[in-house]
């Protein structure tokens, strides 16, 4: 059986888990609205497949047009606030667990950049992983 990974937000009240084995990379996306969805330079992004994912308590979600036109739901705490997942509507297949609310980070390796264009001078884009414009598969 494949180690399990766990994580939720600040006051316990939502939680996850998923597989390791379903981990298929992870990311810092630097755009405009993750910056401002975090309070931050950047959202760290765990992608995992949707069914692998097992949420545990009420989320709340909100719902905006992302830098490339597609719709971006993140996930949050309705008590809390503490962000915790965020998917791509026209891809309901996948879900991005922010990495910040795992119980224990320390196996996470970051894969590359996204939106390195926006990215802040004080959080910035390191040459420690490859870096995009915008979305990888986006071109700008």
């Amino acid at each position: 059986m494949s180690e399990q990974h766990s994580g939720g937000c600040l006051c316990g009240n939502l939680r996850y888990q998923f597989s390791a084995d379903a981990v298929i990379s992870a990311h810092h996306c630097h755009c405009r609205d993750c910056q401002k969805s975090t309070g931050s330079g950047k959202a760290t992004i765990v992608l995992l497949p949707t069914e692998a994912l097992k949420i545990d308590g009420a989320m709340r979600v909100f719902t905006v047009t992302g830098s490339a036109g597609s719709h971006v739901t993140r996930g949050f705490c309705g008590d809390c606030g503490s962000p915790v997942i965020s998917y791509v509507e026209e891809d309901p297949s996948m879900r991005f667990v922010k990495a910040g609310s795992l119980d224990d980070s320390s196996w996470l390796t970051i894969d590359s950049s996204f939106w390195s264009e926006t990215a802040t001078h004080w959080s910035g884009v390191t040459d420690e992983a490859p870096s995009f414009p915008g979305n990888p598969l986006t071109p700008l």
